[in-house]
């Protein structure tokens, strides 16, 4: 199975990145399924119905959130409707939504995705570690084919998880600072790791907010209600190769492309 994750989709030009790039990567490299994070997809925070289905049509089979995922409250109904979008699944119990889900990829097989957040410097919300062992339990003898968003802030906390699950899932990509790095790797037991998979949205902002914005919110630390960057975009995504029998991943690369 190639699988074709794509990093946090920032407002409208990270939205015109997908559909300019994702057609194309499908054709060329003969994906088999696309999982994207839309968190900040909606002017920068959050998801809304319309943008949703945008991204659906544009070719994304799942989309995964993060710790902007309640900031339009029409997904609160949203995501007990449409189980292609997920919100991280360490949130307490009675949230709406799912945070993992398997889906039918055709003759490749079943893949199951889930969407965890990290705690530090993150907000509060039940361990990470624990709720994978959770899901992976009720995973078992359904699919080897595990894919993990982990959206977290802290390069160690997302390392920790790689290593705690490596030779247990698929892939452990993490997703949120929208910075991507070049740690790339497959890590002990055929899991493929990034510690950030990066962003796909203004390629001249800061992590996708209009640079004036942040800097006379640093200069001066007053208020600044940030807005989404305009100009050219980039789109950064990894694609991996997996085993459809034994669930290990072969190889990951990462991808840049620039307007």
């Amino acid at each position: 199975m190639r699988l074709l994750f794509i990093g946090d989709i920032v407002g409208r030009p990270g939205r015109r990145a997908l559909k300019e790039n994702l057609p194309g990567l499908q054709r060329e490299l003969d994906i088999d399924f696309v999982v994207a994070n839309g968190e900040n997809a909606a002017g920068g925070n959050g998801i809304t119905r319309e943008v949703a289905r945008e991204l659906l049509a544009s070719g994304i089979d799942v989309i995964t959130m993060g710790n902007h995922v309640w900031d339009h409250k029409e997904i609160f109904d949203l995501i007990e409707q449409e189980k292609r979008i997920l919100r991280p699944a360490n949130y307490p119990p009675g949230v709406p939504g799912a945070g993992f889900c398997v889906y039918e990829t055709g003759h490749k097989g079943r893949i199951a995705v889930l969407n965890l957040a990290g705690r530090v410097f993150m907000s509060e919300l039940d361990c990470p570690f624990r709720k994978a062992d959770q899901l992976l339990a009720q995973l078992e003898g359904i699919t080897r084919v595990i894919l993990v968003d982990f959206h977290a802030e802290a390069t160690s906390e997302k390392m920790a998880m790689g290593w705690y699950l490596a030779g247990r899932v698929s892939a452990v990509c993490g997703t949120h600072t929208h910075v991507q790095t070049a740690d790339e790797r497959i890590l002990p037991g055929g899991t493929a790791y990034i510690t950030d998979v990066g962003m796909t949205g203004p390629r001249d902002s800061v992590i996708g907010v209009k640079k004036e914005l942040v800097l006379g919110k640093f200069l001066t630390q007053l208020p600044r209600r940030f807005e989404v960057a305009s100009g050219p975009y980039q789109f950064n995504a990894v694609v991996i190769d997996i085993d459809d029998e034994t669930g290990e991943a072969r190889e990951v690369r990462r991808i840049q492309n620039f307007e």
